[in-house]
């Protein structure tokens, strides 16, 4: 009942992001405002609307290399700490706004990966989150009502991680010592869970679409 209540009624861009559910870098691009010559100045609430304008965008580009939602956090701070000072460097008539704040966060992304990668990997097998090579799907309508309905054919435990995660707002860490699961477990499912929903929740809006 936690997680259909928040599903159905609260913010749940943080779980909309984890599946991927974001505008699309075309449709992004319609609500370029200029922003970055604000910034460049130093102006603090153009930078505010920056983040709010493409956060989605730089959530998903981050999330397709980062899987730890502590780690993507703080990957996008570091992405937007660069953003505002590199604002001054932005150059309209090369790229959107969208595209140049895409690339930083690309490249940040990437050097992230590479820098894991060079680390000695004392990690079990199973603590290695699944790797999504789903793209992340156009639009940022959503329908609750079908999305909790995908969210009803997981199982019971991966909707319960779920709650933990997304409604009570606990690290892995911190889901760990509640449930007493082993942290590798925690993240794999918390995975694996995400991955399911996005394929139920894209299974019954092709269904929806067909049957209209």
């Amino acid at each position: 009942m936690q997680l259909r209540n928040f599903i159905l009624f609260s913010n749940i861009d943080s779980f909309r992001f984890a599946l991927g559910i974001v505008a699309s870098e075309g449709s992004q691009s319609n609500a370029d405002e200029s922003l970055l010559p604000l910034v460049a100045k130093g102006d603090g609430q153009a930078m505010k609307r920056c983040i709010d304008l493409y956060g989605p965008l730089v959530w998903s580009i981050v999330c397709r290399r980062i899987s730890e939602r502590n780690d993507a956090e703080e990957t996008c701070q570091e992405i937007f700490t660069e953003v505002w000072q590199k604002a001054g460097s932005y150059n309209p008539e090369l790229a959107r706004e969208s595209t140049f704040i895409g690339m930083i966060a690309r490249r940040r992304s990437i050097d992230w990966q590479r820098k894991q990668n060079r680390l000695p990997q004392l990690t079990e097998l199973e603590s290695v989150p699944e790797a999504s090579s789903a793209t992340p799907l156009a639009g940022t309508s959503l329908d609750r009502e079908l999305l909790w309905k995908a969210l009803e054919q997981l199982p019971k435990k991966t909707r319960e991680l779920f709650s933990l995660h997304f409604v009570k707002g606990m690290t892995h860490e911190e889901i760990g010592n509640e449930t007493g699961l082993p942290l590798g477990t925690v993240k794999t499912r918390l995975r694996r869970g995400l991955i399911d929903a996005r394929k139920l929740l894209k299974d019954f809006t092709t269904k929806e679409v067909s049957e209209a």
